[in-house]
C-alpha cells in the first residue's frame, strides 16, 4: 500500500489499531474522525440497569463502547463483575468479546456473523427465548433489528442507551481540499454513523477516491447516501477490513 493515502473516520480513541495496521503496510493515513463517543443521555437509567444486571437472563453487548460505558455505570452503582450472577452474556464481534474478557467475563455466546440478524438467530438457537429477560446496552441511536427480532421470539427486552455518537469532523476543510485535489485514494468507514457524518460534512462526491466498508450494513448506508463501495470486508472487524483493502489493491496490481 505504499504511495496510498487512506482516510480513517473512526472516533479518535479507537482509530489507533486501524491506523497502525495501515501504516505498517506502507500507507499514509489521515485520521479524520467523523464521530466522537458521548456520555449516556440518561446516566441514571444506565446505572439502574447495571445495578439490576443479575435479574436478566441475557445481557447482549454490541460494541466495545457499550462494554466500557456499562462497566463505568456498574462501578457507579457500587457493583462489579460478580454482580452479573447467573446472567448469560452475548458479545457481537471478537473486539467486544475481548473487552469483556479483560473485565473478567467470558462471553457465553459470540455469533459467527457480527450483525444483528445473526445475533437474533444465535440467541434463538441457544434456547427458548419466550419470556426471557434480555438487557441491551448500546448506542442511543441504533438499528431496531436486534430488539425487534428478539421480541418477535417472545423475549422481554430492555434497551438502555449506554452512550451516544456525536458528530465530530475537526479539519473538515483540510480533508476536503486534499480530496478535491485528488490526493486521497481511499476513505474507510467502520459504522453507519461514520458514513452519515462524513456525508454531512463533505458531501457524497468522492473526487476519484474509493470507499472501503467494514460490512454490509455500513455499505448499505453508504450506497443509500450516494457513495459507491469498492471494498467490503468479509469479516466485519478492523483486521478483516484491512485484509480486504490489501486484497483489493493486490487485484488492481495483478
Amino acid at each position: 500500500m505504499r504511495g496510498k493515502t487512506v482516510v480513517v473516520t473512526r472516533a479518535r480513541p479507537q482509530a489507533g489499531e486501524f491506523t497502525a495496521l495501515l501504516r505498517a503496510l506502507g500507507a499514509s493515513v489521515i485520521e479524520f474522525p467523523t464521530i466522537r463517543i458521548g456520555e449516556a443521555p440518561d446516566p441514571d437509567a444506565l446505572r439502574a440497569a447495571a445495578g439490576r444486571v443479575a435479574s436478566y437472563d441475557w445481557v447482549v453487548f454490541t460494541s466495545v463502547n457499550g462494554v466500557e460505558r456499562f462497566w463505568s455505570a456498574l462501578r457507579s452503582a457500587g457493583a462489579d463483575t460478580s454482580s452479573f450472577g447467573g446472567a448469560r452474556v452475548c458479545a457481537i464481534g471478537p473486539a467486544t468479546a475481548a473487552a469483556l474478557e479483560t473485565r473478567g467475563i467470558r462471553p457465553d455466546l459470540v455469533p459467527s456473523e457480527f450483525v444483528a440478524e445473526a445475533t437474533v438467530q444465535a440467541l434463538a438457537s441457544s434456547g427458548e427465548l419466550a419470556d426471557r429477560r434480555i438487557l441491551l446496552p448500546r448506542a442511543e441511536i441504533a438499528r431496531a433489528t436486534l430488539p425487534d427480532g428478539l421480541r418477535a421470539c417472545g423475549a422481554l427486552v430492555d434497551e438502555v442507551a449506554a452512550y451516544r455518537t456525536e458528530p465530530d469532523g475537526a479539519d473538515a476543510d483540510g480533508v476536503r481540499e486534499r480530496l478535491h485535489a485528488g490526493e486521497i485514494d481511499l476513505i474507510t468507514f467502520t459504522a453507519s454513523s461514520t458514513v452519515r457524518n462524513f456525508v454531512d460534512l463533505l458531501g457524497p462526491k468522492m473526487a476519484g477516491a474509493e470507499v472501503a466498508s467494514i460490512g454490509p450494513i455500513t455499505s448499505r448506508t453508504a450506497r443509500d447516501l450516494g457513495l459507491p463501495v469498492h471494498v467490503e470486508a468479509a469479516e466485519y472487524t478492523i483486521p478483516g477490513l484491512t485484509e480486504a483493502i490489501v486484497m483489493h489493491y493486490a487485484r488492481l496490481q495483478a
